[in-house]
């Protein structure tokens, strides 16, 4: 089974949209992370669920975990204030800006590979020809790389 034969369509998201209807998105969808787009809705970024989770929680309390121990429920409950008037391109990992890439042709321990390697939720499926260097075809997401692997066994 090829790349191209695990791609699916999937939700995508602006970087300048709103970060809080993008975590509503993962929510209601159950989604692993998101596809970014750029301006121009070309494929830019992944951003997955666990870096939203990162931008919640509080810089100073990320260098010293024991400080989540001393912050009440109360205020916990209100961790997703943090994202009021953000954008998704806020909540991207600084330096860790990237979008896991597979050509259509990919067999899947290639995907496995570079999934395991960027630690990605996502890997966009491109279609390389002479007219169009990169046409997406879709995303693979690691549930759905993990059931064609199951069935194997």
């Amino acid at each position: 089974m090829r790349a191209r034969d695990l791609a699916e369509p999937y939700v995508s998201v602006s970087k300048g949209a709103d970060a809080i209807e993008a975590v509503r998105l993962i929510v209601e969808q159950r989604l692993p992370g998101l596809l970014v787009t750029d301006s121009a809705g070309q494929p830019y970024a992944a951003l997955p669920a666990c870096d939203v989770v990162r931008t919640l929680v509080p810089g100073y309390v990320q260098e010293d975990g024991g400080l989540a121990r001393v912050i009440d429920e109360r205020h916990a409950d209100h961790l997703c204030r943090a994202l009021r008037g953000r954008t998704v391109a806020d909540c991207l990992s600084v330096g860790r800006l990237f979008l896991p890439t597979a050509a259509s042709d990919w067999a899947a321990v290639e995907l496995a590979e570079l999934m395991a390697r960027s630690r990605s939720p996502l890997i966009a499926v491109v279609e390389q020809s002479d007219e169009d260097p990169g046409r997406l075809l879709g995303v693979i997401t690691a549930a759905r790389l993990l059931e064609r692997l199951l069935q194997a066994v």
